[in-house]
């Protein structure tokens, strides 16, 4: 029997949804988080979204109808571990949790949902609160030790609910802290596609035009990119780079690195650096292929799906979550993490026979647009939501009409 919405169940009283995220850009945890805010409104949801910063997720977020409050919040970042920071650690531990408490106390939602996991105090607020909590995990690193994943885990016990975008992510949630088991559900991303993707470039190819998205830093690898392209230059074979993205604070460094790697990377057209593009989709159109060539564990691959969905091939690392993502469709190739070698060998053989990678790009779209529709997306994230709140607003609904009937009685 279906769970009734709120509309249904309890017409006097609008049920709240807080939301809390660790960023307001426009990456990968960002737009998923849209579409969950999209999915929460269409299920009759008021949304209130907690963001430690502004950004353009405000704007994206006010025009869909969800209310944005900028509040202090503790995000946990690997720069914040190191033992100078450990002060800054224990103040900003300390403010986020108030925040949290006050925000949560001001709005008295009727669930609360957490999306990633670096927001680790926000599911023992509101479980203190006696507020439901879902949250929503998008980080898998199968690398680190299995106490350090039971530690970023530790706080999810907290929630309700957990949602996880791959099995990947859940093998390494649930592995680290199977308590947590029982109450996880995997919801693959939505992800929207573009509304007329233009076909690959016919053949020959004499330059391979080849884009990475993503944020610029180490473990996403796009300096790997780079070398290959210069690995391939020597052989003969034209590769024209383009990074589109943008590097995390305090990892500046990175970008200048890798601008002075693409400098002397003696290739015959200069690397492309565009910055952060919230429009994805003109790259892409422009590009021959995206290359995904990321270090470490990656819990699902979004760009990956999105060069599927705009009729590209894909090159990606071999790790299990990005395998997850495209490993299944023929115009994606996998290769090992880290290896520039192997990327330029993925890459020339590419430019060498474009009829036979590019072959099948369509059907390949549309089985990943079967997966990542985000009508289907919005309709699982609403139902969870149903299913966690409604017991406390059907409370808080009985609670106003029997107010109601007290106030009529006098």
């Amino acid at each position: 029997m279906p769970t009734p919405s709120f509309r249904e169940a309890a017409v006097s009283v609008a049920p709240t949804c807080l939301f809390a995220h660790p960023s307001a850009e426009m990456f990968g945890a960002d737009r998923v988080l849209l579409e969950s805010v999209i999915a929460a409104r269409e299920r009759g949801f008021r949304c209130v979204v907690a963001l430690p910063e502004h950004g353009p997720l405000v704007a994206e977020l006010t025009a869909i109808g969800a209310e944005v409050e900028v509040t202090s919040s503790f995000v946990l970042r690997k720069e914040l571990l190191h033992p100078r920071r450990w002060p800054r650690l224990v103040r900003t531990v300390g403010q986020g949790g108030i925040a949290a408490w006050r925000l949560i106390s001001r709005r008295q939602p009727d669930c609360v949902y957490v999306n990633t996991v670096v927001l680790p105090l926000w599911p023992i607020v509101a479980r203190m609160k006696r507020v439901p909590v879902i949250s929503h995990v998008h980080e898998a690193e199968g690398s680190r030790s299995r106490l350090q994943n039971q530690i970023l885990y530790a706080p999810l016990l907290a929630s309700t609910r957990l949602l996880v975008n791959s099995r990947f992510t859940l093998d390494t949630v649930t592995r680290s802290v199977p308590a947590l088991t029982r109450r996880s559900r995997l919801v693959h991303n939505g992800i929207p596609a573009p509304d007329l993707p233009l076909a690959p470039r016919a053949a020959p190819i004499t330059s391979l035009r080849a884009l990475y998205v993503g944020r610029l830093s180490p473990r996403k690898g796009p300096d790997v990119l780079i070398d290959a392209s210069s690995t391939l230059a020597v052989r003969g074979v034209d590769v024209e780079v383009e990074l589109l993205g943008s590097s995390f604070r305090g990892y500046e460094w990175f970008d200048a690195q890798l601008r002075a790697r693409a400098a002397s990377a003696g290739l015959r057209h200069p690397v492309v650096f565009h910055g952060f593009h919230e429009n994805i989709w003109p790259f892409l159109a422009a590009a021959d292929v995206l290359v995904v060539p990321s270090r470490i564990d990656e819990s699902f691959g979004n760009a990956a799906v999105e060069s599927v969905l705009a009729l590209r091939p894909v090159i990606a690392s071999d790790l299990r979550g990005l395998r997850e993502a495209v490993g299944e469709y023929a115009t994606a190739t996998l290769v090992p993490a880290g290896d520039a070698a192997a990327l330029a060998d993925a890459l020339a053989a590419l430019a060498h026979d474009w009829p036979r990678a590019t072959h099948g790009v369509r059907d390949s779209a549309d089985r990943a647009l079967a997966r990542h529709a985000t009508v289907g997306y919005r309709r699982r994230i609403g139902q969870q939501l149903a299913e966690i709140a409604a017991p406390r607003g059907m409370a808080r609904s009985s609670t106003a009409r029997r107010g109601n009937r007290t106030a009529a009685s006098r």
